[in-house]
């Protein structure tokens, strides 16, 4: 069988041994990606002699940065640990990627924050250089959360049960800052689907205070597809506001 074919039939069979089971990675990787994606094509299609537009872009590459670099610490302080207690060995290769990481957010960072302080005939092929660096960034990251996914998520399933992944999840949510939270918040609930979005907002108005729950519903509503806003309203029994129900 072709190598790629047998990748994806160790895929199939990965999801399947995670039907039903608690996926650690799921959502904030869906978060990464869709961040990761569009900042990409953001840098792309900015215009270098439009100072207000890359200053936006270089704020975006900025942000994106950090919530990469947190993610690595968060992963290294709270996953890492727990798959070495019960999986020995099975998270060096990516705790290696986490180093590499470290070295290419802090580069990428730096280019970024310079194109504001260019010259503006140059920012053309500095935003060109930033483009095809963050495209590598990018490829890095999406084989590095496959991994993770195909080979850390059955090691831990394996050595945990869905209530111990679930508090070590809280505990990284528990960490987080307040701001970090809902940048994670506002590049997931998108990407999640529609019963992963439900699921994720019934935990949140069981386990977070009404103010803060009532504020993700409001941010979600400006966020969402006219669709998926109207599904979510629905299956959390709240108000669907009649301009959102035409789609």
């Amino acid at each position: 069988m072709h190598t790629h074919a047998l990748e994806m039939a160790h895929v199939v069979a990965t999801t399947r041994t995670g039907e039903g089971r608690f996926n650690p990675y799921a959502g904030i990787h869906k978060a990464l990606r869709a961040f990761m994606a569009d900042t990409l094509m953001r840098v792309g299609r900015t215009d270098p002699f439009d100072d207000g537009e890359v200053t936006a872009t270089v704020a975006q590459v900025v942000e994106l940065m950090d919530l990469c670099a947190g993610h690595v610490e968060h992963e290294n302080r709270f996953v890492h640990p727990a798959l070495e207690a019960r999986c020995p060995g099975v998270a060096g290769p990516v705790a290696q990627d986490h180093e590499d990481h470290r070295h290419h957010i802090a580069h990428l960072r730096g280019v970024a924050q310079a194109l504001t302080s260019g010259d503006a005939a140059q920012r053309g092929a500095a935003l060109h250089a930033l483009y095809l660096g963050l495209g590598l960034f990018l490829a890095d990251n999406l084989r590095h959360m496959h991994v993770e996914e195909t080979v850390h998520n059955p090691a831990l399933w394996s050595a945990y049960s869905d209530a111990e992944l679930i508090a070590i999840h809280d505990e990284i949510v528990a960490a987080l800052p307040s701001g970090e939270m809902m940048l994670v918040m506002r590049w997931m609930m998108p990407q999640l689907n529609a019963p992963e979005r439900l699921e994720a907002l019934q935990g949140m108005r069981a386990g977070a205070p009404a103010p803060v729950f009532e504020g993700m519903l409001d941010a979600l509503r400006g966020l969402l597809p006219q669709g998926d806003w109207a599904k979510l309203a629905r299956g959390l029994g709240v108000p669907v506001v009649p301009a959102l129900m035409s789609a």
